[in-house]
């Protein structure tokens, strides 16, 4: 080979890499998973391995509220209140039976969803100030509302369904991995297959060129944090399961790690750029990431301070590659 192949083709699987994050995050995902074991043996055994799919897809639930929110250039800060209040909500509710609690409880979420939506695609509220007020709003809710009398009163105990989801599993396989499949066809076939899908990435690439072309924006953004809330109230529920109680600050820990799995799977926070793919493998990294503190007795402000880390070092990173692509 010249020496004027080899550059093509380093460029040529640079560009390939960059096509499909999820190629390139899946080679990350099995190294470090072999590292981290080395200095934790229990996950090369079926239970290590079940406790990170367990442990992960509550995870991904709130990552990919994100990645649809950053899709259109938006972020959702209250999709761990949205996941607490659906959650306080499904208790309150076991009154009327588990299936109606349950539903009741995605409804909280879609409604959240819809509030989020029309402040920011009908009053062009900024998507972070307008979540990070709903987010103090639900926990206004839930901190009164938890020791109110007759309201989200947690007395009543989990459907019994959502406590096998969230510790349950089927063989080796954990209940709410399953979910989490059904979940994740539904959001990658919905985001490359389907008008919705599309124009979320339309929007975010270009929001004013979509009104020009007859896009109804606002009603992409709404569809966007119905779909946000939708996945935040799941994740929610799974958290309050395997915790087997629900707590005000039960999902607090999921929010900054929500974001950087999706940021890490490939996703733009400029928007128009990511899927849900990368972000999956995402969340399996950070989850293992997770342990690896874990195992060394990282306390939860160094391991939150580590997210924050990541975040910010690959928002910094893409940031410099797109300036680089300006000016070229």
């Amino acid at each position: 080979m010249s020496s004027s192949q080899a550059p093509a083709t380093r460029r040529s699987v640079a560009a390939v890499i960059g096509e499909r994050p999820v190629i390139a995050l899946s080679g990350v995902f099995v190294v470090f998973y072999i590292v981290v074991g080395l200095f934790d043996h229990s996950l090369f055994t079926i239970q290590g391995a079940r406790g990170i799919l367990l442990l992960a897809c509550p995870l991904a639930m709130f990552a990919g509220a994100q990645t649809v929110c950053m899709l259109t250039g938006g972020i959702d800060l209250s999709v761990a209140m949205a996941g607490t209040f659906a959650a306080y909500v499904v208790v309150d509710q076991m009154k009327f039976g588990p299936f109606w609690a349950i539903i009741a409880g995605l409804l909280c979420g879609m409604a959240v969803g819809v509030v989020n939506g029309i402040g920011v695609g009908v009053f062009r509220v900024p998507a972070m100030i307008m979540t990070l007020g709903m987010q103090s709003v639900l926990l206004g809710l839930v901190t009164v509302g938890a020791g109110a009398s007759g309201f989200l009163n947690g007395s009543r105990g989990l459907p019994k369904v959502i406590m096998q989801l969230g510790t349950g599993s089927i063989g080796p396989i954990p209940a709410d991995f399953l979910l989490w499949v059904v979940v994740a066809i539904l959001v990658v076939l919905g985001l490359s297959r389907t008008g919705l899908g599309r124009n979320l990435y339309a929007v975010g690439d270009n929001a004013a060129a979509c009104r020009l072309a007859g896009v109804r924006v606002w009603q992409v953004h709404v569809a966007t944090y119905v779909i946000a809330g939708t996945l935040a109230a799941i994740g929610g529920m799974l958290v309050a399961g395997m915790n087997g109680a629900t707590a005000p600050d039960m999902s607090n820990t999921y929010l900054l790690p929500s974001v950087a799995a999706a940021v890490v799977g490939g996703t733009s926070v400029m928007g128009g750029v990511g899927g849900y793919g990368g972000t999956i493998v995402a969340a399996l990294i950070l989850t293992v990431l997770n342990r690896l503190l874990l195992s060394f007795d990282v306390t939860e402000g160094p391991r939150q301070f580590v997210y924050g880390l990541i975040v910010l070092g690959l928002v910094w990173a893409y940031t410099r590659m797109t300036q680089g692509k300006n000016a070229g």
